[in-house]
């Protein structure tokens, strides 16, 4: 019995100090060592989530200096509340205001008014530039504190950066002019930057544009074309497809055939034979000298008259401004029927006096053309008794308006 009584009260003691947490001490010990937690702190609440500037604070462990702020009317607490009421509204696509105001990492920071500076990157810093084959740097591209437009290309990251572009600002604004000039049709030139087995690239308003090796005039796509500006009009603008195809044979063609009429004597140079006749390249046209305009007499084999790379003198006998063809003649040429088959270099000699005694001889004829016509339209006319429908009326506008009163 007695040794009943002792067993309870070792029992007694040993739960009532088993579970009683310890007032100074998130933890205690039992009889047994165990620790038991706290109950204020079994449950753990998440930290929030740091900012990359907090973390470099929090793990900084050089030396740290301390600022008198007891001059400055105000404080860091009210600062951050002030930077936390402020209301921020950028979205992706919106064109701001900005300034470049450091080069980073191969980019550049801009200052765009928000909590954290934009990152521009170097492949959004512009369009291609002139000479595309060497590399280039974002000191280049642009400028430090200077003020310009930026398009927001992305979403805010963990620390509140944006992404800008300055490419696709410029790349709208480029299309817009393009748009302009293919309206207007007018010629521009533009710098060859690169060149393939198709054609050459060149630089319009800052867009590739593809020039085919067929629209060259007077030159091969190859590496010696590079650097090289050229008068260009456009053959396609697509933008839907972003497809610029231009030409430079149609921009020298519209050009020469301004200060080009009926009756100059141009070089050309023979490219083909044809059984109607021969192709001529004048100045990068094509002009076709019809069999029946190289000479007053009959040609069987024009083949035993011109060659391919001859070079020849023709007279222009008519021309398709809109087409860029030409109608070429050397029977004009002639200063004897049928010197074309008998000399023909004898006839280039001559060509520009022989021309001048054409026009001569065509305007003569003109104006003999004219005489005639002008004696048959008198001889006509003498012939012709014209009567005057009003020679027998003798009452005057007054007589008849009074005749009519007393009328009435």
């Amino acid at each position: 019995m007695q040794s009943l009584s002792v067993t309870l009260a070792f029992l007694s003691a040993f739960s009532s100090n088993a579970f009683v947490p310890h007032l100074t001490s998130p933890t205690s010990s039992s009889p047994f060592g165990v620790k038991s937690v706290d109950s204020g702190t079994a449950l753990n609440v998440a930290a929030p989530q740091l900012t990359k500037f907090d973390r470099l604070k929090r793990d900084y462990k050089g030396p740290k200096s301390t600022v008198d702020t007891s001059g400055i009317d105000f404080t860091y607490e009210a600062f951050e509340e002030a930077v936390a009421a402020t209301t921020y509204s950028f979205n992706r696509n919106d064109v701001i205001k900005g300034t470049v105001v450091q080069y980073d990492n191969g980019g550049a920071l801009v200052d765009i008014g928000a909590k954290a500076s934009a990152f521009l990157p170097l492949a959004e810093a512009g369009l291609v530039t002139e000479n595309a084959n060497e590399k280039t740097n974002i000191e280049d591209m642009v400028e430090l504190d200077v003020e310009q437009d930026f398009q927001i290309i992305s979403e805010e990251d963990e620390n509140g950066q944006l992404m800008v572009s300055i490419r696709r600002i410029q790349y709208r604004q480029a299309w817009e002019r393009i748009v302009k000039l293919q309206e207007e049709d007018d010629v521009f030139e533009a710098e060859v930057v690169a060149v393939n087995r198709g054609g050459a690239i060149a630089l319009v308003e800052g867009l590739r544009a593809f020039l085919p090796g067929s629209h060259l005039t007077g030159a091969l796509p190859d590496d010696d074309l590079i650097g090289v500006t050229l008068p260009l009009k456009f053959l396609e603008v697509n933008q839907e497809a972003n497809k610029l195809v231009v030409s430079n044979r149609r921009a020298v063609v519209e050009k020469q055939m301004k200060d080009l009429s009926r009756g100059d004597v141009v070089s050309g140079v023979i490219k083909a034979l044809k059984p109607y006749g021969a192709f001529v390249e004048v100045g990068g046209m094509s002009g076709l000298l019809h069999i029946s305009q190289i000479s007053y007499d009959r040609i069987d084999d024009l083949e035993a008259v011109f060659e391919p790379g001859a070079k020849v003198k023709c007279m222009i006998i008519d021309h398709d401004k809109v087409n860029g063809r030409i109608a070429l003649s050397t029977k004009t040429l002639e200063p004897e029927p049928g010197d074309m088959l008998k000399d023909a270099s004898r006839v280039f000699e001559m060509a520009d006096e022989t021309a001048a005694k054409y026009h001569e001889r065509m305007e003569a004829e003109r104006k003999a053309r004219e005489e005639a016509a002008k004696d048959i339209v008198m001889g006509l006319g003498d012939g012709l008794e014209v009567s005057d429908p009003l020679a027998d009326v003798t009452d005057s506008l007054e007589s008849v308006l009074d005749g009519d009163g007393k009328k009435e």
